[in-house]
């Protein structure tokens, strides 16, 4: 997922394909032949495991049923393939659809056709609900859920076991189920002379994720129940001044600043054993096994221990008012049956979308499916970014940017959230 938790690379040339070979994006069809482009991002880390594969497998089925409609897939790593699309709308060449990690511009300057314009009523009524609500500008749905995630807190079983916080011989595991049980532990960590019980990564890389897993604990958000921004709500100045006092301020989140600590950094750090305790997401689990790391995952405790809304990413497809509206469509509601939508989750450790991919999931056995149960119970409740405001991208990159200043110590969370908030405000009405 673009700029969250999949920071993939994968070979840098897009790989443009059809159905049946991997040749050029140049395409002959007959007279009659409908030909769609769509324009993909790769979730591969190398050639070997590249999302190329599975488009082209994907063209292949869906071609052997429609008679008469190509399939163009081009496929670039997640650094360029917004770029690319951007590109191509200005140059007045939009693909028929996109697969990237934003769509509110796009359908804010009328580009886009609506789910409902494309899909048939059992597609589109598949959606898991907070998936469907986040990809609507008011309340018309533009973007289309593709694949999605939920973070939890990792923490590390051998620490919290020598610390005490846990008994070695629990087969329940670590419950927390408040604020005041993530300091008890933490308190216990440094004591026992864990180097950062709580890593706290509120550097450039992924802030803008770290502060809504905490603003959702603390029963806040970014936005109300009515869209409108609130970063500068008493329940967020609540959570950061916990941060600034409880965590920061007490040397549990070990010798580096949050504010410059990224993502990574913080996760390469658990699997060599030096953190107790941080939020993360599926991709962690790997790292960590690999490196024999035995840990545990639940979901973040919240402020007063009552049950909040879980944070969930998610990246989409649109499709362009390019006069395939009927075939685009077809071809979005092949994409979204459950055979499809699990065999990419499963590829990559991702979470289907749709209600039937779900449930799917949720009976499987073995592999991805029980590597990730315990983030897939958490994605029906989740929410997400305010991703239909043309917006978010300035207002993420601004916390990206200061929210690091409201837990240094002196720091003043009321005054930096009404910053991020009134910047948010300003750049909303225009």
């Amino acid at each position: 997922m673009k700029g969250r938790y999949l920071s993939l690379a994968a070979a840098g040339a897009a790989l443009c394909l059809t159905a049946a070979t991997l040749t050029g994006c140049a395409s002959v069809t007959g007279d009659n032949e409908v030909t769609l482009r769509v324009v993909a991002a790769d979730y591969g880390d190398n050639p070997q495991n590249s999302s190329a594969g599975y488009w082209k497998d994907l063209a292949a089925g869906f071609e052997k049923t429609h008679p008469g409609t190509k399939v163009e897939v081009s496929v670039y790593n997640w650094s360029e393939v917004d770029a690319k699309v951007a590109a191509m709308v200005k140059a007045g060449k939009a693909p028929d659809i996109a697969q990237i990690g934003a769509y509110a511009d796009y359908a804010a300057a009328g580009k886009l056709y609506t789910a409902e314009e494309l899909l048939s009523v059992k597609t589109e009524a598949d959606f898991l609900a907070p998936l469907a609500d986040a990809g609507k500008i008011r309340r018309v749905q533009y973007g289309m859920p593709f694949v999605a995630s939920t973070r939890l807190l990792f923490y590390n079983e051998k620490l919290l076991g020598d610390a005490g916080v846990v008994p070695k011989d629990s087969r329940a595991g670590w419950q927390p189920k408040s604020w005041a049980d993530l300091e008890a532990a933490a308190k216990k960590l440094k004591a026992a002379g864990v180097a950062t019980p709580f890593a706290l990564p509120l550097g450039r890389e992924e802030a803008q994720a770290e502060t809504m897993q905490w603003m959702l604990a603390g029963g806040g958000g970014y936005t109300d129940n009515e869209e409108a921004y609130a970063i500068d709500s008493a329940e967020n100045v609540k959570t950061f001044e916990f941060l600034r006092d409880k965590l920061v301020g007490q040397g549990l989140t070990g010798p580096n600043e949050p504010g410059k600590t990224d993502r990574q950094a913080a996760f390469d750090a658990f699997t060599r054993g030096e953190v107790g305790m941080l939020n993360g997401h599926p991709t962690l689990i790997k790292q960590a096994a690999e490196k024999g790391v035995k840990f545990g995952m639940v979901p973040l405790p919240t402020a007063d221990g009552t049950d909040h809304s879980t944070m969930g990413v998610a990246d989409w497809i649109m499709a362009f008012k390019n006069g395939h509206r009927v075939q685009s469509g077809k071809f979005l509601d092949y994409l979204y049956e459950t055979k499809n939508v699990t065999a990419f989750t499963a590829k990559y450790d991702l979470l289907p979308v749709t209600t039937s991919g779900y449930r799917a999931m949720e009976s499987a056995t073995g592999g991805s499916a029980d590597r990730l149960r315990t983030f897939l119970q958490a994605l029906p409740n989740a929410r997400l970014y305010p991703v239909g405001k043309k917006s978010w991208a300035g207002v993420s990159e601004d916390v990206k940017q200061n929210i690091g200043k409201a837990v240094q110590p002196g720091g003043q969370p009321a005054k930096v959230l009404e910053g991020i908030a009134t910047a948010a405000r300003t750049a909303d009405a225009r």
